[in-house]
């Protein structure tokens, strides 16, 4: 679906991924264009978080092309530092957030500025409190370890490591996952702000339903290995030719959350 006269951001033709005999996707197209925020939904199984990991050039693939800003890395090698250089641009927050227990809050998010550049200790050290003070977390948890604060707080450690190399893409796997309601409406609300004020594209893979209506810009369903469907929120939740789909938006759960955010928050979108 295309918006307006932008340059992808991501582009994906014909993509292939077989695991032993199985194919996961097949001839899956899909265009992205930035400064928005897409949710990637489908069936488990369906290869949502192998599509991302592809992009990240985490996982090989089979068949087909990845371009990141019109350049097509999926031929590129790994080892080169140009290669490097262009795949920073993306960043992943994993679900459970991945962070090092035996490393402080601020020690995590300056991690990935000591591997990858090659500023002074006192850089870093004043970049990843920048990265934390975007995430709103409080300065006092900064020398804390991941055990010693919340669920939610951890969830800002994470993101902020995840902006640690201002990265222009940016991937969200289950963000809100683990959070009770109140922490997982507040991080929505963040990613939001950091999104704008940024301007990220962002990636996400999520079953939470608020979390869907409140943020995506755009939905891209996979099924029969392919993209069946890319369209706004509203869009895809009307369309009852896709009966799996439209169950996922309509069903006892999934009609509170459209009620509210279509006639509360989103309004036309």
């Amino acid at each position: 679906m295309r918006i307006n006269n932008e340059q992808p951001i991501i582009e994906i033709r014909k993509l292939g991924t077989k695991f032993f005999d199985e194919w996961i996707h097949k001839d899956l197209d899909l265009t992205i264009y930035p400064n928005r925020i897409v949710t990637i939904i489908g069936a488990s199984g369906c290869g949502k978080t192998t599509l991302i990991r592809e992009i990240l050039m985490l996982q090989p693939i089979t068949c087909g092309e990845i371009y990141l800003m019109g350049e097509k890395i999926s031929t590129y090698d790994l080892e080169d530092p140009y290669t490097k250089r262009v795949l920073s641009q993306m960043s992943m927050m994993f679900q459970q957030g991945a962070l090092y227990n035996s490393n402080t809050v601020l020690e995590n998010v300056m991690f990935p500025l000591l591997e990858y550049t090659d500023f002074s200790y006192s850089m870093v050290r004043e970049l990843a409190y920048q990265k934390l003070r975007l995430t709103g977390l409080k300065e006092v948890a900064y020398n804390k370890y991941p055990k010693e604060i919340s669920p939610g707080m951890q969830k800002r450690v994470a993101l902020a490591r995840t902006l640690a190399l201002d990265p222009r893409v940016l991937f969200l796997d289950e963000p809100t996952a683990g959070l009770d309601p109140n922490s997982a409406a507040s991080f929505d609300e963040l990613m939001l702000n950091l999104q704008q004020q940024l301007g990220l594209t962002v990636i996400m893979i999520t079953h939470d339903l608020d979390s869907i209506w409140h943020t995506s810009d755009e939905i891209v369903y996979l099924s029969n290995k392919q993209v069946t469907l890319h369209d706004t929120v509203l869009n895809a939740s009307n369309r009852p030719d896709i009966p799996d789909l439209y169950q996922y938006f309509n069903g006892t759960r999934g009609k509170i959350s459209k009620a509210y955010y279509t006639q509360n928050v989103k309004g036309n979108n």
